[in-house]
């Protein structure tokens, strides 16, 4: 039986890296396979899978717009498929989360999906609710705090290195970048983000 599968992790854990690896495994044994992204994540290109190491492979995109599982019905027709891999699948909607298991379940074909847990403020992404209440499987992959524990969390920080407490949920590119932590000094950070940023509300009135 085919099985819903979502690898979750803190940024820089290797997600889009471990996702190309399997890729690599399936086609090498001569099977085919379907890979999809988030079409608001262009970072590596319109597009394309990209990782921390240089691998890059194309991919088909998915929005709110796209039915995930009519896609894959669509594409079958055209060829064999043997495996659905799914990068950045927090931003994957509830609906496309049940359209992914209607392909495992009524296609019978295995749906890998990769992403994060939970945004810049520790809240879950709908589309990681939806797996983590869905998926067949679901398997953490590592990543490592400063401190050399287990991170799990993802702090958003500005240019300066300073967390940011608030904003939208999802920052692609512009003056933000990502660092993984644990659970401490994670609440840590963004108790000194809330901080500074209560501070400079209160000098500009």
């Amino acid at each position: 039986m085919a099985k819903l599968y979502f690898y979750y992790a803190a940024m820089n854990a290797g997600k889009s890296t471990t996702l190309l690896q399997a890729d690599y495994n399936y086609r090498e044994r001569g099977m085919e396979t379907m890979l999809w992204t988030a079409a608001i994540d262009e970072r590596a290109g319109h597009g394309t899978i990209g990782s921390r190491i240089a691998l890059s492979a194309p991919a088909a995109t998915y929005d709110e717009s796209v039915n995930l599982f009519d896609a894959v019905v669509a594409e079958l027709i055209r060829r064999k498929l043997d495996c659905i891999l799914v990068d950045e699948a927090q931003f994957l909607t509830q609906g496309h989360v049940l359209q992914l298991t209607r392909v495992a379940d009524e296609l019978r074909i295995p749906v890998l999906c990769y992403g994060l847990r939970t945004d810049f403020q520790g809240k879950l992404f709908p589309g990681s609710a939806a797996l983590l209440a869905l998926a067949d499987t679901l398997v953490e992959l590592k990543a490592v705090c400063d401190c050399g524990r287990k991170a799990t969390m993802n702090l958003r920080v500005d240019a300066d290195g300073l967390a940011v407490a608030d904003g939208a949920q999802t920052e692609i590119g512009g003056n933000y970048r990502y660092i993984a932590l644990c659970r401490k000094h994670f609440f840590q950070r963004l108790n000194e983000g809330k901080a500074r940023q209560m501070s400079l509300g209160l000098a500009r009135r």
